[in-house]
């Protein structure tokens, strides 16, 4: 697979693997444009989960758009039960980054999330092995995401994984209003 290829990892909803623990079975794949309303489901689950419902505004439209549109900017790759015909039990959504001190481009995980009786089942390892090893296959330099400071399972978790949590640094984000007060601001800053 070339490397600008390679990214997408599969075509949308081929099947990637079948994983078994000693009570369940899951597949992951490529999601497609078929499990928009899903996907925004296990969304909204997620943020209940992380307590910011009051942050979601993603649509089915929105998602298709993004996912499945003429100029995508993410991908996802979904957890199937399986046996289930649209049984989605996980997520990751992701999209390519770059990085200037490495010269070279990196995979940076938006969201992944695993509905609760599947995790510890290895539904959340599969998913980030999945993607870690996307990130080799693309020539990435790094893979990368965020976690809430409260979320001592997942730290933990990804700790587990080999992943180090960087402490010094912190996410700037800029939104709404003030993302429209950047965007008519003049160049100098006055």
């Amino acid at each position: 697979m070339s490397v600008s290829t390679a990214w997408a990892w599969g075509v949308s909803g081929e099947t990637i693997g079948v994983m078994n623990d000693t009570s369940r079975s899951f597949s992951l794949r490529a999601a497609a444009e078929r499990d928009v309303d899903a996907l925004v489901g296990l969304i909204g689950e997620l943020a209940d989960f992380e307590r910011l419902t009051h942050l979601m505004e993603v649509t089915p439209q929105a998602l298709r758009t993004h996912l499945f549109g003429p100029d995508p900017v993410a991908r996802a790759v979904v957890a199937q039960a399986e046996g289930s015909a649209d049984g989605l039990i996980g997520f990751a959504l992701y999209f390519r980054n770059f990085s200037t001190f490495l010269g070279r481009p990196g995979l940076y995980l938006e969201d992944l999330y695993v509905q609760p009786p599947w995790r510890g089942h290895g539904v959340g390892t599969a998913l980030l092995r999945h993607l870690g090893a996307l990130a080799v296959e693309s020539g990435c330099g790094r893979f990368e995401w965020s976690v809430l400071d409260w979320n001592a399972n997942a730290i933990a978790f990804y700790e587990k994984m080999g992943a180090a949590v960087l402490p010094e640094w912190r996410i700037c984000r800029v939104t709404g209003a003030a993302l429209e007060a950047y965007a008519t601001a003049p160049p100098n800053g006055a």
